[in-house]
């Protein structure tokens, strides 16, 4: 099938040589259908990528006027402010958001999409798993749909995103640029596509033969191992005299680290976060973070999505990368041994 378009029912009984009524009765498992012709049709539905449309039914057509969003976690706030962005968006254009949880599990990942493709959604903002399913993606390729923040290769060539490798070197800079050189990364699994780039960012100032025992690669959403982390690297022999975070939920744990064992920052550690909500500033001295504009870039991607949907012609491969900034507060300063 070509990309854009959702299999139907004719889909399938033109591959096998059968009637529309005989295919929808085999998927219905109707009784008058044999065996041999319910497996047949089974099996050609799921090679096809074919999802029912019940909930588009019973929506009576206003299925036309849903957005699918999916993120792995509505609870990190980068995602809670996109969701609300988007929703603002598409709001003023008569549509509505539709969104679902994928926990970063692939299997869960499939099954929001196939409930969103069984509903008809007009279009898809995806932050994909590290590893979806061939089923997913081939699902995903039935409706418009661009990506948003993380990227996978095998989905929409059209994205929107954060520049992660510039954000994460400017942050490691301002604590190079302090005089540190025992910098810490704490940031998410490089096999996603965000947590390669944030590494890579990070490595772009300290170098490829950085001290490997300074780095700790989080799995999403785990602040508890955030906190550990920190905790090892606060106990170890030879500790840092600065840490960098890369994702909301690490700095999260970071700071809850800080707090429970009473570490002065930064004239013990300096800390530099990643994102800006709003209890960064009164944390401690002042958190200095990399403040990123999560809310514009979602607008923007909605935007684009909703011309999209105006526009039955394909479109060019793009990917936009918007930087962040550095906001500077107390929890960074020049190392205690050059005072």
């Amino acid at each position: 099938m070509r990309s854009g378009k959702r299999v139907t029912t004719r889909d399938i009984a033109e591959q096998l040589n059968l009637s529309v009524s005989t295919v929808g009765r085999a998927l219905a498992q109707d009784s008058r259908i044999s065996v041999e012709t319910r497996h047949r049709v089974e099996q050609k539905a799921a090679e096809l990528g074919y999802v029912g449309n019940q909930a588009a039914r019973m929506m009576r057509g206003a299925s036309s006027k849903v957005i699918g969003l999916m993120v792995p976690d509505v609870g990190n706030v980068f995602y809670s402010t996109a969701a609300h962005a988007l929703a603002q968006c598409m709001s003023k254009q008569g549509y509505q958001v539709m969104l679902c949880e994928t926990s970063d599990d692939r299997d869960n990942e499939l099954a929001q999409v196939k409930g969103m493709i069984a509903g008809q959604v007009a279009g898809v903002i995806v932050v994909p798993t590290p590893n979806p399913r061939s089923e997913s993606i081939r699902l995903l390729r039935q409706v418009p749909h661009v990506q948003f923040l993380r990227t996978h290769p095998e989905l929409a060539k059209q994205s929107f995103g954060i520049d992660d490798r510039g954000v994460l070197s400017e942050a490691t800079r301002h604590l190079r640029d302090l005089g540190h050189t025992r910098i810490a990364y704490l940031g998410g699994l490089p096999r996603l596509s965000t947590g390669h780039q944030r590494f890579a960012g990070y490595l772009d100032v300290v170098g490829d033969d950085h001290d490997p025992d300074l780095v700790a690669h989080i799995p999403p959403g785990a602040s508890d191992s955030a906190r550990d982390a920190l905790a090892r690297l606060l106990d170890s022999p030879n500790p840092p005299s600065a840490v960098v975070t890369a994702s909301v939920r690490v700095t999260e744990g970071v700071l809850e680290e800080l707090d429970a064992r009473r570490v002065a920052v930064p004239r013990e550690l300096s800390v530099v976060g990643f994102g800006d909500q709003p209890g960064f500033g009164w944390w401690g001295p002042g958190l200095t973070t990399m403040a990123l504009p999560v809310h514009e870039v979602a607008t923007a991607c909605s935007m684009w999505l909703l011309q999209r949907l105006g526009d039955s012609g394909r479109s060019a491969p793009f990917s936009s990368n918007t930087g962040g900034y550095l906001r500077t507060r107390g929890s960074t300063a020049v190392p205690a041994q050059r005072r």
